[in-house]
């Protein structure tokens, strides 16, 4: 898009494009401060249309070998390492994790043997999985925060998704038995059908039943999604947000994030906005100082190379240093805040110097304000920010992930 290719010109002051390329180099993690880890777990019972994640239909003996290869994995990775390093977060993500609850114990305890998790560890749940039995587990584990991909409490909104209506009463007794130190609902609004009153009651029935934190993501419709329906207008969905925000204010309820909120003096689901991060298992993705890669999107490639001790990456891209400030201003602007003394420490240069014209034309469009070390996002800012996430998603994680979907290991996406 013409939008995006301006965007990123002007940012990175260059007309090189972002260039993902077949490399499988090592990956240099062990002097990484505030690193997390996320775990993908790809098998879920049939495969939603509206969702764009790498996931395939379960089955036993593909989620047996799968288990074999990323335990394998998160050792071809982190044996090099002297001592146990800490790490800030450990998420699990889908796909649908639950389908191997029985072995994500087995997972973390494999993580232990390199990894300090300082700060807790997430896994999210399909709706149909969360019950006493699995939520006891899951905390026996070591868990200790869940998000839960409801999409909306509405029957029409669910059918137009290709959903069925769950037994709420089973998911509210259960998470009020079991208790996690975050609860997480994710919530989707723009979906064909849907309006305020019912985008409304969603949230309001969400916190009234357990959630510290609901999720709510616009209706992407992506090329190589099957979606039934297409995702409302932008009109609508920037009202929509707009109403999501004012409920939650009135509420008193706490903006974590563009999309998110949360009750007050709760902990925080967040497995986006974090600075460096390992990822292990099919499409997971690294995000590095200097380099962000993808593993394979295929369940056939990924073993393949793991049983060559090999990683199983398809694509790495090397940032130039304005490329990798760029990565870092966008995600955590996401937070809603921007913090001057922690873009300095990352990159040794300060924010104001690198991109102080840009900083003044935000701040007189009203999109962000500064108090004595943080710039913070204002709502005008956050639904800005809402719409060029959007436009960023069309224009490149789309492409990415279409191609990574039909090609193991792609020799080269450039994205511009």
């Amino acid at each position: 898009m013409i939008f995006t290719s301006l965007m990123q010109v002007w940012l990175t002051r260059s007309l090189k494009p972002f260039i993902f390329e077949n490399n499988s180099e090592p990956l240099d993690f062990q002097s990484v401060e505030n690193l997390g880890l996320y775990v993908h777990i790809p098998f879920c019972r049939t495969l939603c249309g509206f969702c764009p994640y790498c996931k395939v239909v379960y089955q036993s003996e593909a989620a047996k070998q799968y288990k074999s290869a990323l335990l394998k994995e998160i050792t071809l990775t982190a044996s090099s390492l002297s001592e146990k390093k800490e790490v800030t977060s450990l998420y699990f993500g889908g796909g649908t994790p639950a389908l191997m609850i029985d072995d994500i114990k087995d997972m973390i305890d494999h993580i232990k043997k390199y990894f300090i998790v300082r700060d807790g560890i997430g896994v999210e749940l399909h709706p149909n999985d969360v019950g006493e039995e699995t939520l006891l587990k899951l905390k026996d584990a070591g868990v200790t925060m869940i998000s839960i991909g409801m999409q909306s409490f509405d029957s029409h909104c669910l059918r137009a998704l290709g959903r069925s209506m769950p037994d709420y009463s089973q998911i509210f007794e259960a998470i009020n038995k079991v208790k996690f130190d975050v609860v997480d609902m994710d919530l989707i609004f723009g979906i064909p059908g849907q309006n305020i009153e019912i985008l409304k009651n969603d949230i309001k029935t969400a916190f009234e039943n357990g959630a510290t934190q609901i999720s709510t993501y616009p209706f992407i419709d992506f090329t190589y999604a099957n979606n039934r329906n297409k995702p409302q207008t932008q009109k609508e969905k920037k009202k929509m947000l707009e109403e999501i925000t004012h409920l939650a204010e009135r509420c008193g309820y706490v903006r974590t994030s563009v999309w998110t909120f949360a009750k007050p003096q709760t902990g925080k689901y967040s497995s986006v906005t974090r600075d460096n991060f390992l990822g292990f298992g099919i499409s997971a993705t690294t995000l590095l100082k200097e380099q962000f890669k993808i593993n394979t999107f295929s369940l056939d490639g990924y073993s393949q190379r793991i049983d060559q001790d090999e990683l199983p990456t398809s694509l790495t891209l090397k940032f130039s240093e304005r490329q990798r400030m760029v990565y870092y201003l966008f995600w955590n602007a996401y937070s809603m805040q921007i913090d001057l003394q922690m873009f300095e420490e990352f990159f040794n240069k300060p924010l104001t110097g690198i991109f102080g014209f840009e900083l003044w034309i935000c701040t007189l469009l009203g999109f962000i304000k500064k108090d004595s070390h943080k710039y913070h996002l204002t709502a005008r800012g956050a639904y800005y920010y809402h719409r060029i996430e959007q436009i960023y998603t069309t224009a490149y994680i789309d492409k990415m992930w279409n191609v990574s979907g039909k090609i193991a290991f792609p020799d080269e996406i450039i994205l511009r």
